[in-house]
């Protein structure tokens, strides 16, 4: 659910912190972006301007808060619901499946070999509630797999099974687990929830949009609400569009808005940084969805922040009016959000934004250079926005407060390339996907946590832009 803006050089250091404010002896108050001691005298930045007076005539700089945006879920998104309820099963069971905060495997197959199919079944959904709780997706699915071999027509399996398929990014699989899981429990909300994604994530829309009702019309539920809009917006947008299909893309346009030059050129360019990604990070995605939509469809759709120039929610999302042909601009969108897909099927859509955003900027071939001055002093200032509170979605900041997200997060990306490597960026999204967490990914990866990382980050600035 990402999108990308072009920062203003200008804004990044406002946006970041409260203006400082510079105290004369006589009384007077100077409101500067930026300002610090150099060389027995105080500098200070307003807008592109950078001026100095003597120390002498300064009282103190105070220093203005930084502005901490909340993480927000991006307009529109959906994430696949979560796995739901456990089989019902003795804490005895359970005692012998979890052992010493691990699954023991040797236990479990005991269990099996004691031929009790409902036991067996429960001994693995056991096991796999404990995965999934971990975000190891991957092995949740092995072991739901397993239990299905017990019990293959349970109801409360299958849904679970269907949910971490889509959490893997296998929706065709967990389509037919979804079916099965409706047929099997066709009281259950959450099944018929569960259904109604899985049709919307396989481009089904009008499938998505009857299990979704269905699902509602059992139980009332925000979830399933807020995935109906959505899917119904989508469908009422794109009712009159045309397809047209390539190697690893399926596009959808508006005949009248997409000219045969443009849609041959999207697939093209898209075609040719799929190869380029698939290289860098090490997957091969399947099933990539993009809509090319007028503006004022693209904003009906996602309901995207003002600032946002595209979206990839799921789907890439481009907006095209007045466009006959792909631009160098367009171009680095286009990579730009097909990133995203990427590191959503590596991750399992668990990247911090920060890590995310800033993966997605260097594949399209941003860089700091322009920036780098302004992101040194800032962070030799110590007031820079916490990576680890740029963990969540960018679509509820300002375009200031963006900005400085996008800022950061290209310089953190750009960091750890420089120092480790395109193989340790692409190694810290399969350690994500892996279901460690941020602090664990990175002392796997770069060995550094959150605060080794920002201190890297602050030297490398310096040595690069300082003054």
């Amino acid at each position: 659910m990402k999108s990308i803006i072009t920062f203003c050089v200008s804004i990044v250091l406002c946006a970041a912190a409260c203006a400082d404010t510079i105290v004369l002896k006589n009384g007077d108050r100077i409101q500067a972006d930026f300002a610090q001691e150099r060389n027995g005298r105080v500098e200070y930045t307003i807008g592109d301007n950078t001026l100095t007076i003597p120390k002498s005539i300064v009282v103190r700089i105070e220093k203005g808060p930084v502005v901490l945006p909340s993480p927000a879920r991006a307009a529109g998104a959906t994430e696949a619901p979560p796995a739901h309820e456990e089989m019902a099963s003795s804490g005895d069971l359970a005692a012998r499946v979890i052992r010493n905060g691990a699954v023991d495997t040797g236990a479990l197959k005991m269990i099996e070999s004691e031929n009790n199919a409902l036991q067996s079944a429960s001994a693995n959904s056991i096991a796999a509630n404990f995965e999934e709780k971990r975000r190891n997706y991957s092995a949740a699915a092995r072991y739901l797999q397993a239990a299905l071999a017990f019990l293959p027509d349970h109801g409360v399996l299958l849904e679970n099974y269907a949910a971490v398929l889509l959490q893997l990014g296998r929706a065709d699989e967990a389509l037919l687990r979804a079916q099965e899981a409706t047929r099997a429990s066709p009281q259950s909300a959450d099944a018929f929830l569960l259904l109604g994604y899985a049709y919307y994530k396989n481009d089904h829309n009008r499938e998505a949009i009857a299990a979704l009702k269905k699902s509602l019309q059992l139980r009332p539920d925000d979830r399933a609400r807020q995935l109906l809009d959505k899917v119904e917006r989508e469908s009422r947008t794109e009712a009159d569009f045309r397809q047209q299909e390539s190697s690893h893309f399926t596009l959808r346009y508006e005949g009248s808005q997409a000219a045969d030059t443009l849609r041959a050129q999207v697939l093209e360019i898209l075609e040719g940084d799929y190869r380029d990604l698939s290289n860098d990070l090490g997957i091969t995605p399947r099933n990539i969805y993009v809509s090319l939509y007028t503006d004022q469809a693209f904003f009906d759709v996602t309901h995207a922040a003002a600032w946002t120039s595209a979206l990839n929610d799921g789907k890439i999302r481009i907006p095209i009016s007045g466009v006959k042909a792909v631009t160098q601009e367009m171009a680095q969108v286009l990579r730009h959000e097909l990133t995203h897909s990427f590191v959503a099927q590596i991750t399992h859509n668990r990247a911090p934004s920060w890590l995310n955003e800033g993966i997605a900027q260097l594949e399209q071939g941003m860089t700091t250079g322009a920036i780098g001055p302004r992101l040194a002093a800032l962070y030799a200032s110590g007031r820079q926005v916490p990576l680890n509170q740029l963990e969540g979605e960018f679509q509820g900041y300002s375009s200031a407060e963006a900005s400085v997200a996008y800022a950061e997060s290209l310089a953190a990306a750009e960091y750890i390339r420089a120092t480790y490597g395109m193989s340790d960026l692409a190694r810290l999204l399969q350690k994500l996907g892996e279901g460690q967490s941020v602090e664990s990914a990175l002392r796997s990866t770069i060995h550094a946590g959150y605060a080794e990382l920002e201190a890297e980050m602050t030297n490398y600035l310096k040595k690069n832009y300082g003054t």
